[in-house]
């Protein structure tokens, strides 16, 4: 089980623990943040660039090929679902999107390019997001 703990700090800014690290999250300063660490957002992004280039070292490793560097590039944004071309016909209002470029250096033949394409969607954070998430409980206590 992975546990992660956050704490406002002041305005906008969170301070997150594992265990092992303290990080921070943050707003920009046009949204009334200081801007000290990215936003919610950039860091959902961060998560699954960070699973999306550690499952292919590992698969390439695993298989011997010769992966030089890998590196990827996620945009997120809010996409009303009339203007999505790969959306289902009963998608209504706004929908999530993400776009992703990944960048693999290496020699590589067109088959072995095709699975790392594939392999990229299975990350296990990619498979999360796809799959929808289940929220098991939400307590919020007051004191």
């Amino acid at each position: 089980m992975t546990t992660i703990t956050a704490d406002l700090t002041s305005g906008t800014l969170v301070e997150i623990r594992n265990g092992r690290h303290v990080w921070y999250a943050d707003e920009p300063a046009e949204l009334n943040g200081t801007d000290k660490g990215p936003n919610p957002y950039e860091m959902l992004l961060g998560s699954l660039a960070a699973c999306t280039t550690i499952t292919l070292s590992f698969y390439c490793q695993r298989k011997g090929w010769p992966l030089q560097s890998v590196s990827v590039k996620y945009e997120y944004e809010k996409v009303h679902a009339d203007d999505c071309s790969e959306c289902e016909d009963d998608a209504l209002g706004w929908l999530d999107g993400v776009r992703s470029e990944i960048f693999v250096e290496g020699t590589f033949d067109e088959d072995q390019r095709a699975r790392l394409a594939e392999v990229a969607k299975r990350c296990p954070v990619h498979k999360t997001l796809d799959n929808g998430i289940t929220f098991i409980s939400e307590a919020v206590t007051v004191g």
